[in-house]
């Protein structure tokens, strides 16, 4: 086995815990709120009245789905060549650990300078990973 695939594996993990901790906090905010569907509202209007706490959630669930995506085509491509240096197994963890964390901020405090020094964090991670499949694959 490649070791490369535990991190991919346990960030789509994270981002399934995440997306169920989202609708049971929005649908909990929902009924407090007294909330019934209007489709006459454009999109995200309604969802836009709850709580801030509540959109956490939702706006980290979203950015789960954006960056980690460059995250998981490096990693695969890296597990694909059998590349498996330990180095190249610690950035994708280091990696894991620092959305993670980036989650948990977003989703409990939403302190934006904190969130930004993760987001760029995991982002050299990203990019080093990235760089890496690239040479892999070139040669």
């Amino acid at each position: 086995m490649n070791a490369l695939l535990a991190p991919v594996a346990a960030l789509a993990v994270w981002t399934h815990l995440v997306l169920l901790w989202m609708c049971a906090t929005r649908l909990a905010a929902v009924r407090r709120m007294g909330l019934v569907p209007d489709r006459t509202l454009p999109r995200g209007a309604q969802m836009a009245t709850l709580p801030p706490k509540t959109r956490w959630k939702s706006d980290n669930y979203t950015h789960l789905l954006e960056h980690p995506t460059v995250f998981y085509a490096a990693s695969l491509t890296l597990a694909a060549q059998s590349v498996n240096a330990r180095w190249i197994v610690g950035v994708a963890w280091t990696y894991v650990a620092l959305r993670v964390m980036h989650s948990l901020v977003q989703t409990t405090v939403n302190h934006i300078p904190t969130r930004f020094l993760l987001f760029a964090a995991s982002g050299v991670c990203g990019l080093a990973l990235s760089i890496t499949a690239l040479a892999s694959v070139l040669g």
